[in-house]
């Protein structure tokens, strides 16, 4: 049975060179050029995998893939953008895309991430926050609340509250933050680790009847909703 391939893309030199090649190696394809259009077919026919562009009318292509992930729609996507740099494809990955092809690219490459994709089977479901009680993480945009209040956190103390949240209701010790956080390899009774504790814990749990970070004597801390 043929593969069906959903691909998104509003330009039409593109469009005809993605489509003529796909069709001609036996995969069953079927076209459109805007987002909104796509989330609709996406989410209401199944797809073996799905080739989005990322600057397409309606909604871009971001936008579709964050929704479809949302929709619990598990079809690999393979982002192509014109936008090479680092932090794009960042972006494109962590709105739910499985992989991120940069134009100009050769139809070879692009069907073997295809065929690499399919492979694997639907994808897996993307973590986009993590919570402790009332305190939520969004792993998207970093931003971070407690109580619905937003809570300013500079890049150290978030990479910090990440650990601690991937590690909820674990002790976590002083060597382990060095060793994950920090990436340092010496005494782990340096007073970095207290300095940074005594900033995060302020700004997590002052002004808040239950606090979450909490220090086990002799271990290091445990971050929970239980003392």
């Amino acid at each position: 049975m043929s593969r069906r391939i959903l691909v998104v893309e509003d330009d039409a030199n593109t469009a005809g060179y993605i489509l003529k090649g796909l069709r001609e190696a036996g995969y069953t394809v079927e076209h459109v050029v805007d987002g909104r259009d796509a989330f609709h077919l996406a989410s209401q026919s199944n797809f073996d995998a799905i080739v989005m562009d990322r600057m397409i009318p309606g909604l871009d292509g971001l936008a579709v893939t964050k929704a479809l992930r949302a929709a619990d729609v598990r079809t690999p996507i393979l982002v192509l953008s014109a936008l090479a740099h680092l932090d794009e494809r960042v972006r494109g990955l962590r709105a739910g895309g499985d992989d991120y092809l940069t134009k100009p690219f050769g139809f070879a490459e692009l069907v073997a991430r295809l065929d690499n994709l399919m492979s694997r089977g639907p994808a897996r479901v993307v973590e986009t926050a993590l919570s402790c009680g009332d305190l939520s993480l969004d792993l998207l945009t970093r931003k971070v609340t407690r109580g619905g209040q937003a809570l300013d956190l500079l890049p150290r103390e978030l990479k910090l509250l990440e650990y601690f949240l991937r590690h909820k209701d674990h002790v976590v010790t002083r060597t382990m933050l060095l060793d994950d956080v920090w990436d340092y390899r010496f005494d782990p009774h340096t007073s970095l680790i207290d300095t940074h504790i005594s900033r995060l814990r302020k700004k997590i749990d002052q002004g808040f009847e239950r606090p979450l970070l909490h220090t086990v004597r002799g271990a290091g801390y445990r971050f929970s909703e239980s003392a």
